[in-house]
This record gives structure tokens, sequence and C-alpha cells, in this order.
């Protein structure tokens, strides 16, 4: 970034002068005139209303986890996406059953640290925070090719945005991210702060990827909090709204949208592509719930047959919540014997339930085709809710 084109705010670089300065955000919130609200509004409006039905939707399951673990591969394969981590549910599926343990790809295991990380916010009983943040970081880079970039610690030295060579952005200074930590956790959670949660989330969500507190993996975290914020700050009461999705089919523009911020000020531009998002997002969502929920219904059915196990529906739900079985796992979940769970899965093997994929006599291991077929799927046209 020459210093011509150096935006407010712009710290010159030790060691680099004429060159590239680093930016140092404005604690939140900006000012944000009645101007800007009346244009925030109606996406506003639309964002909270796909927020309300999706809720309203959930409420209804009796079981919402048959939705809530397609849902969160999908962010994670969707995430990591944006920055060029590329794996299939599938293959996050062979390492989360602990296949092909020598032969898997970085690409698959960072996407499946990404759901432990999301599942680990998820049951933390800690607030959103630093301990937090820095604890899901440490999470997202164990056993991949970030696990030399001190994970679950601050960076110590300057970072660049960009590619091909050229630096788009220059983050704060390594010895100003603390202190910019500190303020952004202060107002996540300040409640004097009059402000939509949505207008909040996407306020944080620009500054956390701004102060780019670690050396990487701060776009995943980033995204990552997205979630948890919705989920803190009660508009859900369970996690099925992931904007990366979104993000992901928009980069070029999620890109430009954030560094406008920080170059003209253009906030009111980035939370209208937030609130985009969030709205698409609950589209998407319903959508593939619906796909879900009748695959479930047709599952359940397949095995409604006389003197079938109750076990069997059992089963069934626990295969969208993880969309792998194995015979040790079934004995511990339904609290049978081996046989017994043996002669479970091979009825759902028999009506094209699950397919074994080993090939392998002994410690064998299923999966679920159609659920991850639905959570690979992609919805072109979501009509708006």
């Amino acid at each position: 970034m020459p210093i011509s084109e150096s935006p407010p705010n712009a710290l010159a670089l030790s060691g680099r002068p004429g060159t590239l300065r680093a930016f140092v955000p404005d604690p939140l919130p900006p000012e944000l005139d009645a101007a800007s609200f009346v244009r925030l509004t109606d996406a506003l409006v639309r964002a909270e209303r796909a927020l309300g039905l999706l809720e309203g939707s959930a409420r209804r399951l009796a079981n919402p986890h048959i939705l809530i673990g397609p849902f969160a591969r999908k962010e994670a394969i969707r995430s990591s996406g944006i920055e060029d981590t590329f794996a299939d549910i599938e293959e996050v599926v062979r390492v989360e059953a602990d296949l092909d343990r020598h032969t898997r790809r970085n690409d698959a295991v960072e996407v499946r640290n990404y759901v432990r990380a999301l599942e680990q916010g998820l049951r933390s009983d800690l607030p959103i925070s630093q301990r937090l943040i820095r604890e899901l970081h440490c999470t997202l880079l164990t056993e991949t090719r970030g696990a030399n970039r001190d994970p679950g610690n601050y960076r110590r030295s300057q970072n660049f945005i960009g590619g091909g060579g050229a630096v788009r952005f220059v983050p704060p200074p390594a010895n100003r991210v603390p202190d910019l930590m500190s303020d952004l956790e202060r107002f996540v959670h300040d409640t004097r702060i009059e402000l939509p949660q949505l207008i909040r989330i996407a306020l944080t969500h620009y500054q956390f990827e701004t102060i780019h507190p670690f050396q990487d993996g701060n776009g995943r975290v980033g995204r990552l909090l997205i979630t948890l914020q919705l989920c803190d700050g009660a508009r859900l009461t369970k996690p099925l709204v992931y904007v990366s999705g979104h993000f992901e089919k928009h980069r070029a523009e999620y890109y430009d949208r954030l560094l406008a911020v920080s170059m003209v000020g253009d906030w009111v531009g980035w939370i209208l592509f937030f609130l985009e998002a969030i709205e698409s997002t609950c589209r998407d969502a319903l959508r593939r719930s619906d796909d879900l929920l009748q695959l479930q219904q047709e599952y359940h059915a397949r095995v409604r047959v006389p003197r079938a196990s109750a076990l069997l529906p059992k089963i069934i739900d626990q295969l969208f919540v993880q969309q792998w079985l194995t015979v040790s796992v079934v004995s511990r979940e339904c609290g049978i014997t081996p046989p017994a769970a043996t002669g479970l899965i091979r009825k759902l093997e028999a009506v094209d339930i699950i397919r074994e994929v080993t090939g392998a006599r002994y410690g064998q291991t299923w999966f679920a085709p159609g659920v991850i077929d639905i959570i690979r799927r992609e919805y072109d046209d979501v009509p708006p809710a």
C-alpha cells in the first residue's frame, strides 16, 4: 500500500520508510448518523425477518441437532474455501471417522478443525472473550500447516494482507494488538451502546479482521465468531446461520467492503453487505432444512416395518448429526452389544440408507450418502423469505 493511498489512522512501519503504513482502527462503535440508519433500515428489517423465520422453524423441531451437524460442516467447508483451503464433505467425514490417516490432505484436516472449534465455542461456558478466541484459534491450527504459527497467541510481528506479491492492506503493528483486542472485547459486551445486534456483529467482524491478531487463521476465527455472537445475543437458540457461503460466493466484494471501511469510512456499504449475507444465508438454511427433514422422514419410513427395532430411527437421526458410523459407535450410543449393533447396521444398509466405505472385512465404517449430498448441494435461486 503506497503512502499516497494510505487511509487515515495509518502508521509508518519502522524500517520501511516511504513504502508501507499500518492501519490502526478507532475503537468501536463508529459515529453513524441518522441518514446512515435510514439507509440500513430496509436491509435490517429483511435480515431480522429471515432470522425470525429460521428461528421459528428450528423451535418446531423435536431434534434440531439433525440440522446443526450438517450446517456446521457446510460452514466449515465454505469458510475454509475463502482462504483457498478446499475439501469435499466426504473428505471431511473420512477425517472425522479417522480414515486415511496416512494419506489425508491437510485441507480436510483444517476443515475438520473448524467444525471442532465451532462445537467448542458453542459448548464453552466462557463468554465471547480474548481467552475464548485464543482457545478457538489453537483448536483451528492443531495438526495443520498453521501448527508452527504460534496457535493461541497473538502475533509478535507485522503481517500483511494481499496476494501475488502485492500488499493490499497492512494491519496494526503487533504491539498494538493486545490493547485493540481488549477494546473489541469491551465493545462486544457493552450494553450501554444501543445498537441492533446484527449491526453490532457486523462492526465486530470488521474490527477483528482489521486487527488481524494472529499470524494465521484470522479469517476463519472471525467468521466463526459471527455464529457465536448470533447465539450469544439470543438472536438464535440454535447455531443454524453461517454466512461464509455468501462471503465465498461474493469473495471479491467481501474483501472490498472490508477494505472500504478502512480506506474511506464506508461503514454503511459494509453493513448492507453483511445484512444481505444474513438474509441470503437464512433463506439457504430454510431450504436446506426442508430437504434434510424430508430425507429424515423418508429414512424413518424405510425402517417402519413390523417388528422393527425402535433403535433404528435413533441411529438414523445420529447419521444427520455425524454422517458416519461404526459398530462401536452404534454399540456405545444405543447401549447394545456389538453383534446387535452389527445387525441394526445391516438393516440400514439393506434399505440404502448407509454404505460401507472401507472395503475392509474388519473395522468397517459406513457413510450416509443422502445426507452428505444435501450438505454438498448448492442452491442458486433461493426464493425470498
